[in-house]
This record gives structure tokens, C-alpha cells and sequence, in this order.
């Protein structure tokens, strides 16, 4: 091994997100205080939504948009193949079934072409949301899927943990992820590897200031105080969950978020010398393709590589980096192979999906690392593929 290892993702945290926590934990609030609001305002601020909403991780973000939409028993959702397990599992926490859609295998993303079929398989139930994932960072085609879920009277929910700070362009016009202009939310995450790190923590936005109550309500025991009762008075008028973000995880974020700017920018800088270097060194090796209309923010590195044709296993790759101290991981198993799903509903025929994850691979990004950084993986990957 040379040089340190290269994990394929991780937090940067400075001194002065250090001494906005050490500011925090000397106040009156560790739980719920004025951090939580003053970064969900700055929030939406950031990304252009009228409201956002602050809670303890990303999957409770998924959950918590489900039951504000009144979505459950014997409701649908449609969700790409290629995600994490959360965009699925959201759909079931509230009792609604899962329909898979494939997806682009260059892109990894769920496409119109692939969301129609997927609605035509479904034509039959009762469709209430898509979830379009913007994988690594790419920006889904967000109008078209707007005007199909609508054809079917369903709603968007972006699924946009990968992200924040990337820039859809329709019509004309940029849109910033989680502007809420085709979506009735858009759901972030704060994890480590994410642009934004809280350590664990989530963000939904909206631009209905109804289904922002609600998420409100539902993240915090689904729990009231009348006007006008008892000082200690509270009331449940419907179930809810203990979802809240620290105040001390807040002030991290309110400390990240002031920087965002410059930790996409410098992935941008990392994401196009990676092009560069892969172009002259493995030309057989290529980026995930970007949609015309995405600015992204890459969250993800991720490369295709035909192992196969190379006459290698991905084991064998991705263990040889390891051993040059360089990690990498797979973005992602498809989630209709999951053994759950297919106990419930067989094996799907998605064959972008399985394309997409027989080639995936995912290399080291984040703004800390090294121009320096970038040629080592590069070269440690020619290397192996000769």
C-alpha cells in the first residue's frame, strides 16, 4: 500500500464545523432548539423550496413523505431497481406494495421510457407516487416523470440524497434539486459520504406548506398542544414517530451548508480530471453517462468496466485496489433481486438494472482529496486492467 487509503467516500469537517458543535453543546438545547429551524430555513433557502423539514436520517425523510401523502394499504409505488433499500422499503413501512421500474444501464437512472412500462404494468392498481432516484448525483428527467405520475394521478417524491447542490435544466430553466418544481417533496440525507454531512440526519423539502405541517406533526410522536389547555396538556390525535434531529447535529449542518458551494465545486474539478485521466489511461473503462439536461454534483464516482470482456472478476478488481489502499463499493444490488421482494412478488425482468450492476463500479470522491489522489486510482486501475 502507498500513500493513505482512499475510502470511496467521507465527511470533510473542519475546525469551524467543530466549533459551531462545541458552541452548540454549550447551550440550552441538545435535542429540539434553534438550530433545527434556523437549518431548515437556511435550507430551503439554499435550494429554493418555501419550506423544509429536519429529521433524524434519510429513510425516516421517505417514511415520514409516505404518510403525509396519506399513502397506504392497497396504494402503489413505482421506484427504480437501482437504489438504495430505503426508496422501496419507504412504500412498505406504510403498507403500499412496490412496483420496479428499470432503469438507463449507462446511467443507472429510471428513465420516461422505463417508467412507462413500469405504469403499464401497473395499469391495474391504484399508482399514488413515484419516486425517481437521482443516482450519483444526475438529475432524473424530472418534467416528463411529472406530467406520467400525474396521468395516473400520482405524485413525484424525489429521492435526492445524492444530489444536493446539482442543477436540472428544463425548459430553459435551471432548477435547483429539492426546489419542489415538479415534486410534492424531495428527500435529502446528511449521512458522512453524502455532500452534506450531520453524521446521521435527513431534510425534506416542499413547496406545500400543508404536507410540511404534516411531516412536522408525524416527526415528532404525531403530537399536539392545543391553544388554550393545560401548560403540561398534549394530545395524539394520530400516530407519529420519535423522528427528530438533534440541535447539536443542526448546527454541523448550518456549519456545512455554509460551504456547500465549495464542496461542489471542487467534486466538479475531481469528477472532470477522473474523465481526463480515464480517457488517456483506461479508455475501456468510462463514466456513468449524465442526462443533457443534469448539472450534476457527483456524490458518486462510479465507472462501468465490462469485467467480463477484461477477463476479470469484480472481486478480484476491487480487492487489487484495496490492496493499493484505494476502496471503491457497488452502487447499488438491484432491489428486485432482494430476497424480500422476490418473496413477495417473484423476479422482475429488468435487464437495464442488471446490465447497470454487472459493469458498476464505485471509485474515491470527496473535496478533500488530491489532484494527486485521482492519478493514483487511475493508474492503480490501468494497472490492473494492463
Amino acid at each position: 500500500m502507498s500513500g493513505a487509503f482512499l475510502p470511496y467516500g467521507r465527511q470533510t469537517i473542519e475546525d469551524d464545523d467543530i466549533a459551531a458543535v462545541a458552541q452548540a453543546l454549550r447551550g440550552d438545547y441538545l435535542t429540539t432548539g434553534p438550530a433545527v429551524e434556523a437549518f431548515e430555513t437556511a435550507f430551503a433557502e439554499k435550494v429554493g423550496a418555501r419550506h423544509a423539514v429536519a429529521v433524524s436520517n434519510g429513510t425516516a425523510t421517505l417514511h415520514l413523505a409516505m404518510m403525509a401523502l396519506g399513502i397506504g394499504e392497497g396504494d402503489v409505488c413505482v421506484a427504480p431497481s437501482i437504489t438504495f433499500l430505503a426508496t422501496a422499503n419507504c412504500a412498505r413501512y406504510v403498507g403500499a406494495e412496490v412496483v420496479f421500474a428499470d432503469v438507463d444501464p449507462d446511467s443507472g437512472l429510471m428513465t420516461p421510457d422505463t417508467l412507462a412500462k413500469a405504469l403499464n404494468g401497473a395499469r391495474d392498481k391504484r399508482i399514488r407516487a413515484v419516486l425517481p432516484v437521482h443516482l450519483r448525483g444526475d438529475v432524473c428527467d424530472l418534467p416528463a416523470m411529472k406530467a406520467m405520475a400525474s396521468a395516473s394521478d400520482a405524485v413525484l417524491v424525489e429521492d435526492a440524497p445524492h444530489a444536493l447542490g446539482s442543477t436540472g435544466t428544463f425548459g430553459g430553466v435551471a432548477h435547483p434539486v429539492g426546489d419542489g418544481a415538479y415534486s410534492s417533496f424531495a428527500s435529502f440525507s446528511f449521512h458522512p459520504v453524502k455532500t452534506l454531512a450531520t453524521g446521521e440526519g435527513g431534510m425534506l423539502t416542499t413547496n406545500d406548506a400543508d404536507l410540511a405541517a404534516k411531516a412536522r406533526l408525524l416527526r415528532s410522536h404525531g403530537m399536539v398542544r392545543p391553544a388554550g389547555g393545560d401548560p403540561w396538556w398534549y394530545e395524539m390525535p394520530e400516530l407519529g414517530f420519535n423522528y427528530r434531529i438533534p440541535d447539536v447535529l443542526c448546527a454541523l449542518g448550518l456549519s456545512q451548508l455554509n460551504k456547500l458551494d465549495r464542496f461542489v465545486a471542487r467534486r466538479r474539478q475531481l469528477t472532470a480530471l477522473y474523465a481526463k485521466l480515464l480517457a488517456e489511461r483506461t479508455p475501456r473503462v468510462r463514466l456513468a453517462a449524465s442526462p443533457a439536461h443534469s448539472d450534476p454534483a457527483l456524490h458518486l464516482l462510479t465507472v462501468l468496466i465490462d469485467f467480463e470482456a477484461e477477463g476479470l472478476s469484480r472481486r478480484t478488481v476491487v480487492e487489487s485496489l484495496k490492496a493499493q489502499g484505494i476502496g471503491t463499493q457497488v452502487h447499488y444490488i438491484p432491489v428486485h433481486r432482494q430476497p424480500y421482494y422476490v418473496k413477495r412478488q417473484g423476479l422482475a425482468d429488468l435487464p437495464g438494472a442488471d446490465a447497470w450492476y454487472a459493469r458498476c463500479l464505485t471509485l474515491p470522491l470527496y473535496p478533500t482529496m488530491t489532484d494527486g489522489d485521482v492519478a493514483r486510482v487511475v493508474d492503480g486501475l490501468a494497472g490492473i486492467l494492463g
